[in-house]
């Protein structure tokens, strides 16, 4: 069913070298879309890779 996997606030900070905390605070602020299963937050990788876009200072040399 899905495609990509869901990425955890923890794996989230890990690859943008961030702490935590910053992560659930995009995420309580609604910056970044997730989804939580029981306790914890699950983020799409295709979320992740939209909000990283949205905060890029330029665009893409690809474009």
């Amino acid at each position: 069913m899905l495609s990509k996997p869901f990425l955890t606030t923890h794996e989230i900070a890990e690859l943008l070298k961030v702490r935590e905390p910053t992560v659930r605070t995009w995420i309580h602020q609604e910056e970044l879309r997730a989804v939580k299963l029981g306790r914890e937050f699950r983020v799409a990788v295709k979320d992740l890779e939209a909000f990283v876009n949205a905060h890029a200072t330029r665009a893409p040399s690809w474009k």
